[in-house]
């Protein structure tokens, strides 16, 4: 009883970690929708891991990875705008994941699982995952840190200043996609951009810096793990929604409180 706890315990803290700094840029360039149309398409990327009979998690990193590019070839064309070219590619990608699942022959899939996530499943190698990849997004993210703040501020002035806008902004939609593929077991499919964008949220209540947002945006996360695990072991509700529910509570209390408060 006590190891599926720790592991969970382990694996959430993991996750939070590693989706705190990056929902800050999430949050700071708007690219909520963005992580949606990600995320759905982590479905396809199961579907076509079972088709194929790969690992799952780089199934679902290649499909994210894949749409990514797509969705900047996409963009740079200027064929629709961008809101109606994400909410194309998310809703058509989570259909045709759950096409290609229900097509799949002598091969049961808990839909529900990768859906809302099972927290408390994490298998030890499922520790090897969210600690390698989380390693590899921050090993990342501090090299590009400050590219990525300068074209967060403004993109035209970071291109006059020598930033390859182009290569910093894939870089940032890569990192969002391992960062998908990771916590998929934590909180699900549907899930996944609210665990990046609550915390860093709640976060801009107390930070005066970039740097600080980052920072509070992780521990919050962790904070929010700990806290939907309890509620999941004490009230038997589902571990990944608890986790969603506590960072929402932490976010009301933050912006609850008188701004001197908060920044207390």
């Amino acid at each position: 009883m006590a190891e599926f706890l720790l592991l969970a315990l382990a694996g959430g803290v993991g996750i939070a970690a590693i989706a705190g700094p990056l929902g800050a840029f999430v949050v700071w360039r708007r690219m909520a929708y963005f992580g949606d149309t990600l995320a759905h398409s982590a479905l396809l990327g199961i579907a076509l891991g079972f088709l194929f009979d790969i690992n799952l998690n780089l199934a679902v990193v290649a499909c994210c990875v894949l749409l990514a590019l797509l969705l900047v070839s996409l963009q740079r064309q200027h064929i629709v705008a961008t809101d109606t070219l994400l909410g194309i590619m998310a809703h058509s990608s989570l259909s045709l994941g759950l096409v290609a699942v229900a097509l799949l022959d002598n091969i049961r899939i808990d839909l529900i699982e990768y859906l809302f996530g099972d927290l408390l499943a994490i298998a030890p190698e499922d520790l090897y995952w969210i600690y390698g990849g989380g390693a590899l997004v921050m090993l990342l993210l501090w090299r590009f840190w400050d590219q990525l703040l300068a074209i967060t501020i403004n993109e035209e002035l970071a291109s006059v200043e020598g930033v390859n806008v182009l290569r910093v902004r894939l870089a940032l939609m890569l990192l969002i996609a391992t960062v998908i593929a990771v916590a998929m077991k934590l909180v699900g499919i549907l899930l996944i951009t609210s665990l990046l964008i609550i915390p860093a949220a709640a976060a801009r209540r107390l930070a005066s810096t970039p740097e600080q947002m980052a920072i509070y945006a992780s521990v919050l996360g962790v904070l929010a793990v700990v806290g939907g695990i309890t509620a999941s072991w004490f009230w038997d509700t589902p571990a990944g929604p608890s986790v969603v529910v506590a960072a929402l509570a932490e976010f009301l209390l933050l912006y609850a409180a008188p701004r001197g408060l908060s920044r207390a």
